[in-house]
């Protein structure tokens, strides 16, 4: 019995029916585009030493710093002016002097940790390219009613004078008595040295490089549809893109925090100020914060959980490297 003449060639991609069509038409393209985005992600993934996990990283170390130190620059010039001091940026006495003075031993501290760690993960077997060793470590304080702080990639430091009494002895303004217990400002430091330690900078572009090939791809894929079809497709892409980047952010933060708290042990700094610390945090602004699956963050009480998870290993090892904790 003959087959009815429709079905006589191809559904393997003869003439200008079946695959062939498939191929040429958009989900073609989109198919094409995202097999090789697939294989350029995997081609991308590095280690994370301190989690275990692989990340997306297609900028190379010496770019990250270099980026790191314009950005530090750029930033330190902005807050001065618009008016905010950069303590001992070109004088430094009094208060200013004991400020940063203050700031620059817990980073050494921590810098120390970073170092140490590094060393430890490579002689576990883990592969990487150590960077605490060669950062340039620098440190400065911005007067600022800000509750901000920050490490860029290169070791580039910066404490906000608003974060001092949120890590200090939180009495509703700033003072010197604010640094008198430095383990929650260390605390703070350690969680912006994680960040740096891990790359997560450098991953963020790299996924918004990955974000934006896929936004070419979409366009090119549904280029022939309408304007408001479009616009519609584009903006469930970008919804879908922005969902996936929230939720690596927060992977980073918890990242962060995890390094903050190892660093913390290794420079003998109190481990359990780590959990009142988020809940205080948490109390900003009223305690009103977006849903968790909206955020840029973990919600503080999901962080101060972490920190309590963690506490029993982070106490012991303390106990081990630099005595009794009271």
């Amino acid at each position: 019995m003959r087959m009815p003449q429709q079905y006589g060639r191809g559904s393997y991609g003869g003439g200008g029916g079946g695959l062939g069509r498939l191929l040429r038409g958009r989900l073609g393209l989109l198919l094409i585009a995202a097999i090789g985005l697939f294989f350029y992600w995997q081609m991308n993934q590095k280690p994370v030493p301190f989690s275990g996990r692989n990340q997306l990283n297609t900028v190379p170390i010496e770019q990250e710093v270099q980026l790191g130190q314009q950005s530090y620059v750029q930033i330190l010039s902005q807050e001065q002016g618009q008016g905010n001091t950069v303590l001992c940026a070109e004088r430094c006495i009094g208060t200013e002097a004991e400020l940063t003075s203050k700031v620059r031993e817990i980073g050494a501290r921590l810098q120390s940790a970073a170092v140490e760690l590094e060393q430890d993960l490579l002689s576990e077997g883990y592969q990487f390219t150590p960077v605490a060793q060669s950062f340039d470590w620098t440190y400065y304080v911005v007067d600022s009613a800000t509750p901000n702080a920050f490490c860029l990639p290169g070791g580039y430091v910066a404490v906000y004078t608003g974060i001092l009494d949120i890590t200090g002895n939180y009495d509703g303004q700033v003072s010197m008595d604010d640094i008198a217990d430095p383990d929650k400002l260390a605390v703070v430091m350690g969680h912006e040295i994680g960040h740096a330690l891990a790359h997560h900078g450098a991953e963020r572009m790299s996924q918004a490089k990955v974000v934006q090939l896929g936004q070419m791809a979409v366009g090119v894929g549904f280029g022939d549809m309408g304007a408001a079809q479009q616009r519609a497709i584009m903006q469930a892409f970008g919804m879908a893109a922005q969902g996936g980047i929230l939720k690596f952010s927060r992977q980073h933060e918890t990242e962060a925090d995890k390094i903050g708290l190892d660093l913390l042990v290794r420079a003998c700094y109190d481990p359990r100020e780590a959990p009142e610390l988020w809940q205080r945090m948490g109390e900003i602004g009223g305690g009103q914060r977006p849903p968790e699956w909206m955020s840029t963050h973990p919600a503080s009480e999901t962080r101060a959980e972490n920190f309590r998870k963690w506490m029993p290993d982070a106490i012991a090892e303390y106990e081990r490297r630099c005595g009794p904790l009271n």
